[in-house]
Formats: C-alpha cells, structure tokens, sequence
C-alpha cells in the first residue's frame, strides 16, 4: 500500500489530530500549586506503509514558577534537584512555547487541524500543562485542552499491562528503571509503546487511506 498524499497521510489515519507523546516530571500531584519542573514532547512520523515511528524529540527543565509548592516525596521520588545549578533551566513559558513552535510547525506540515497529547495516564500530564499555560498567559496552545490517547488502556489492551514498564516490557522495548522519571525517557519510552501498539494493529487490520 503507497499513500498517495505524504504530508496529509497523519491527518487522514488520526482524523485531523497530530498525535504527540508528552511526559511531565513534576513536584507533586496539585497542577494548581506544584511545580512544573520537566516537560518532554517527542513528534512521530507516519510512513508509506501506514507504520507509525518516532521522531524528534524536545525537551527542557524547568525554573518552579514563584511561590510554586515542593513536596519532598515526590522530589526524592523523582530524583529532581529544582535548583541545581546545572540544570540549566528555564522560565516555564520560555520552555512551553519553545515545545510548542515545533508542534505547531509539524500541525501545518502535516495539515492536522491540532495536536492531541498521547502520554501515560495522559490526565496528569494535560492538567499540569494547562495550569502553567493559564499561569503564563499563553494565548493558544496547539493541544487539544482534554482529548488525549492514553497508553496505559491501550497497553492494557494489547498487552494486559497498564504499568508503563511492564506493558512496554511485554512490548518487547527494553525498559531501564535507573533511567525512569525523567521526562525525556519516559516520554520516548511512551512514544516506542504507542508506536508498537499502532503498528501492531496496522498489520492486523491496515487503516485505509483511500477510501472511496
């Protein structure tokens, strides 16, 4: 099977969304209250064949916006240091707008008409982006506000696994828990699992381009 339109190929299989894998690392559980302190977003690309591969990915950490709350647990949990030196962090709206250009460039390339979050547990991730973008006044965002694909129920349907080690695991994807919760690798370790559940339906049944 050929596409016979590239660039509108993703907009066609994912009825106008770009799917795009986003994790947030944070400093608790309250997206009103806590600090945002990582955002990673890995784009993906579709092929001639209707497979689904991962692209490029952006990230940055993150300065905890003023008056932002720390909780302890999840900071040992995570292992962040907010004010380490060389973090090299950045304002909370330099860091989303600067995730969001390539997004925004990639919905235009592909002529999706917006981005949908594809994340693990995806509610976390979009309550916690939505809170910094109303903090830092960002007029428009490229994400759906609360459509999201969500890979922990699909890895519970293709795989019976929920967690996002075991499902990616039970994938065949190597999965390094000393490398866990930072976002960057648990973004693109989403993104392998997101792909591999696509692909493996595409073979099973292939999504047809062409209708007539």
């Amino acid at each position: 099977m050929t596409l016979t339109n590239e660039k509108s190929s993703m907009a066609r299989r994912f009825r106008g969304f770009l799917p795009v894998v986003i994790d947030v690392e944070t400093a608790g559980f309250n997206a009103k209250t806590d600090a945002l302190l990582e955002i990673a977003a890995v784009l993906l690309e579709l092929d001639e064949q209707g497979f689904l591969h991962k692209g490029k990915t952006y990230a940055h950490h993150i300065i905890p916006f003023p008056g932002a709350n720390l909780e302890s647990s999840a900071l040992k949990f995570n292992g962040i240091d907010p004010y380490h030196p060389f973090r090299l962090a950045i304002a909370e709206k330099e860091a989303l707008e600067n995730i969001f250009k390539p997004i925004r460039k990639e919905i235009k390339a592909t002529k999706c008409t917006r981005a949908i979050l594809v994340g693990h547990n995806p509610f976390f991730d979009i309550n916690f982006i939505s809170a910094a973008i109303k903090r830092t006044g960002i007029k428009r965002s490229p994400l759906h506000p609360f459509s999201t694909f969500d890979t922990a129920t699909l890895g519970g349907l293709a795989f019976g696994q929920t967690v996002l080690a075991r499902a990616a695991e039970a994938a065949g994807i190597h999965w390094d828990s000393e490398k866990a919760h930072s976002a960057i690798y648990d973004a693109e370790g989403t993104a392998d699992l997101f792909c591999d559940i696509v692909n493996r339906w595409q073979t099973l049944a292939p999504f047809d381009f062409n209708p007539e």
